[in-house]
């Protein structure tokens, strides 16, 4: 992924919080955010459905993860 594709924007901060936004070639990415993670099966199981209502803009996961 080249540097042109992805970007990191701080939007408002408060103490130690803060509001941000990232680009990536993919999609936008609002902070904070709910991320599931991808480990021992646990969103390998879910209908994608389930996470899109869930909230989740992002997953962590790797191929390992998923196979």
């Amino acid at each position: 992924m080249s540097k042109e594709k992805f970007s990191f924007q701080l939007l408002n901060e408060d103490g130690t919080a803060r509001v941000c936004k990232i680009d990536t070639h993919r999609g936008e990415i609002n902070t904070p955010t709910f991320m599931p993670v991808g480990t021992q099966g646990t969103i390998k199981s879910a209908f994608i459905e389930d996470v899109i209502t869930a909230g989740s803009q992002i997953i962590l996961s790797n191929t390992y993860h998923l196979m």
